[in-house]
């Protein structure tokens, strides 16, 4: 794989974390699977939300972020019309924004195993934890 194509999965994969952040997305996990043979792609994210309102949310914001700060746009969707499990494909990186409950059930990341895993802290507080660490 050429340097420069790296770079920008790297770059895309960290304003991928950014968006999802940013609507509070949940136990966010990077998985490399560029090591593995059959391989659907080379990086998974994963995160959960709370609802479907939040899922919804969380995977409209990766994809404007990806579009206006990696200028990239989203080779294919699935998921938005019960939003229970968001797919979002950019052909190397696939998002996989689920509630809860389904991300319990379909365990990607046992299916996935074998790759290399990544969490990802979350970083946002709550106005009441700003308010006291302001102090």
């Amino acid at each position: 794989m050429k340097l420069l194509q790296k770079i920008k999965e790297e770059v895309i994969i960290n304003y991928i974390i950014e968006g999802i952040k940013e609507k509070k997305g949940k136990e966010i996990i990077s998985i490399d699977l560029s090591k593995l043979e059959n391989a659907v792609c080379r990086h998974f994210i994963i995160c959960h939300g709370d609802s479907n309102t939040q899922v919804s949310a969380i995977a409209n914001w990766v994809e404007k972020v990806i579009e206006d700060k990696g200028n990239e746009k989203v080779w294919r969707k699935q998921g938005f019309e019960n939003a229970h499990w968001i797919l979002l494909d950019y052909v190397n990186i696939v998002v996989h924004i689920f509630q809860k409950e389904f991300r319990e059930f379909y365990d990607l990341e046992a299916l996935w195993g074998d790759g290399y895993f990544c969490k990802i802290e979350n970083e946002y507080l709550n106005q009441k934890e700003l308010a006291y660490n302001e102090r």
